[in-house]
C-alpha cells in the first residue's frame, strides 16, 4: 500500500495545469451507454475512480480505448448486470442505473461503496426512477430495476435532507432522455458537473433545459447518437491547489493555475480573499494566480449545495485555517460527519475542536509532521496541505484515497517545488 512522505517548509512557485473533472467524467462515461454509436470523451483524468467506471463499462460489454486522457467508448452490445467486485469500490458507479434503464429497460446494480463520510443513501435515486415507471426489487444488497412498460415522463421533486442530490439528478436526467413525454426535476442539483452532463446529453440529441438551475426539464427522444466532448476543469482540484498557494506559495509570486473556470471557483475564491490572500484571474477566467497573505486572518465557512461553499473543499480549508492566526469555524451541513481529518491534523499539532457538524479551529504556526491516516478523498488532500506547512516529515498512509480523485497530485506539487516522495510498499 502506497504512502506519501511530505517534508514541510518548502515554498511553492510556478504553474500547474488542472485536470478534467472527476465528478463530471463519471456520469458522462456512464452516459455513453445510452447509444450504440462511438463516443469520444477528452480530458478524462487518470484516477482510480474513472478507471473503475471504465472497468464497469467494459464488464457490461462496451468496447473502450483509452489514451492520454481521451476515452473512446462504443456500447453497441451491452448487458444490464454490473459486477459487485467493481461497483463496491466506488459510490458513483450507481449512475449507470439511469442509462441502463433507459436503454435496456432493466439494470442490476449492487449497493455501491466509496468514501466513508457519513450517511449517503440512494433513496432519492430510486424515488426518481420509480416516478418515471421503474420497478425496484432489493435482494441481497442488489438493486434489480426494471421498466416493463417503458419509462414515462413525470414531475419529480428530488429534495433531500441535506439538499439536492447530484448523482440522483444525473441518474434521473439520463433515464428521462429516452422516456416517453416530458420529465421535470424539481429541487435539482445545480452543480457545474450536472451542467456538463446535460451539455453532453444535448450533444447526443437529448432535449434538456434548465441545467444549472433547480428546475430541469427533459423532453424524451427516441434515440441518441455518438459525440465528442471535452470534460470541464476539476473545480475541487483547482480549489485544492488554490489553498496550497495560500498556505505555502512563494510570498512574492505565489502559484499560477491554468485550465480553470472562474465562475465555478467563486465560493473558494471569496473565502481565500476574505482570509486575506490575493487571487487574480485572467480576462477569460481560465487562469489564476494565488499569492499568500503576509497577514492572513481566519474566516467562517458553512457548506451548502452549489453555488454555496462545496463540502468537498471544507477539509482543505480546515487545513488552511489550522495555520492561520485567529479563530475559524467550519460547519458542514451536507455531510456533518465529515471531520475525520481533524483528529489526524491534531496529531500534527492543530488546535481543532469538533462538535457535531462544526469544527472550531484556533490557528497556529507550530504544526509538526507525524504519521497520519487518510480517511477519505478530500481528507487525504487536506493532510498533504497540512504537511506542506509542518516542520519535519508527514507520513500519509492509505494513499489509495487520494488516488481516487487527484491525477498525479504528488508530481504536480513537486513541479511547484514541494518536497514529496511516494513510497511504494
Amino acid at each position: 500500500m502506497d504512502k506519501l512522505l511530505v517534508r514541510g517548509g518548502k515554498s511553492l512557485s510556478g504553474s500547474v495545469h488542472i485536470s478534467g473533472s472527476k465528478n463530471a467524467s463519471l456520469p458522462i462515461l456512464a452516459a455513453t451507454l445510452l447509444t450504440d454509436e462511438p463516443c469520444i470523451i477528452r480530458r478524462v483524468p487518470d484516477v482510480s475512480d474513472t478507471n473503475y467506471m471504465i472497468q464497469i463499462l467494459t464488464a457490461l460489454g462496451a468496447e473502450v480505448e483509452r489514451s492520454s486522457g481521451t476515452v473512446r467508448i462504443t456500447a453497441e452490445n451491452i448487458g444490464h448486470d454490473a459486477p459487485y467486485d467493481i461497483v463496491r469500490k466506488m459510490r458513483a458507479s450507481i449512475c449507470i442505473m439511469g442509462p441502463l434503464l433507459a436503454r435496456l429497460h432493466k439494470a442490476s446494480v449492487s449497493l455501491p461503496g466509496g468514501c466513508v463520510i457519513g450517511d449517503r443513501p440512494v433513496d432519492l435515486h430510486l424515488k426518481g426512477l420509480e416516478a418515471i415507471g421503474a420497478e425496484i426489487d432489493m435482494t441481497g444488497g442488489n438493486m434489480h430495476i426494471t421498466a416493463p412498460d417503458g419509462l414515462q415522463g413525470n414531475e419529480v421533486d428530488l429534495r433531500g435532507k441535506h439538499g439536492p442530490t447530484v448523482l440522483g439528478t444525473d441518474n434521473l436526467m439520463m433515464a428521462a432522455v429516452l422516456a416517453e413525454g416530458t420529465t421535470v426535476i424539481e429541487s435539482a442539483a445545480a452543480e457545474p458537473e450536472v451542467v456538463d452532463l446535460a451539455n453532453f446529453l444535448n450533444k447526443m440529441g437529448a432535449q434538456i433545459e434548465g441545467a444549472g438551475t433547480r428546475r430541469i426539464t427533459i423532453t424524451g427522444v427516441d434515440k441518441l447518437h455518438g459525440v465528442e466532448h471535452t470534460v470541464i476543469p476539476d473545480r475541487i482540484e483547482a480549489g485544492t491547489f488554490m489553498v496550497a498557494g495560500a498556505m505555502a506559495g512563494c510570498p512574492d509570486s505565489g502559484i499560477t493555475l491554468h485550465r480553470v473556470c472562474e465562475d465555478d471557483l467563486k465560493p473558494s475564491t471569496e473565502k481565500l480573499i476574505e482570509a486575506g490572500h490575493n487571487v487574480t484571474f485572467n480576462e477569460s477566467g481560465t487562469s489564476c494566480v494565488v499569492i499568500p497573505s503576509k497577514n492572513p486572518v481566519g474566516a467562517n465557512i458553512v457548506t451548502a449545495p452549489f453555488p454555496g461553499f462545496p463540502t468537498d473543499m471544507q477539509a482543505q480549508f480546515t487545513a488552511l485555517f489550522a495555520v492561520t492566526p485567529g479563530i475559524s469555524v467550519v460547519e458542514d451541513t451536507i455531510f456533518p460527519q465529515r471531520f475525520m481529518h481533524c483528529a489526524e491534523m491534531s496529531r500534527m499539532g492543530a488546535d481543532i475542536k469538533v462538535d457535531g457538524g462544526t469544527a472550531v479551529i484556533q490557528g497556529n504556526h507550530n504544526m509538526s509532521g507525524a504519521p497520519v491516516m487518510a480517511s477519505d478523498l478530500r481528507a487525504s488532500a487536506a493532510l498533504v496541505l497540512a504537511g506542506l506547512c509542518s516542520e519535519g516529515t508527514t507520513e500519509i498512509n492509505r494513499l489509495y484515497h487520494i488516488d481516487r480523485g487527484y491525477e498525479n497530485i504528488d508530481d504536480k506539487l513537486i513541479m511547484l517545488g514541494a518536497d514529496i516522495e511516494r513510497v511504494r510498499e
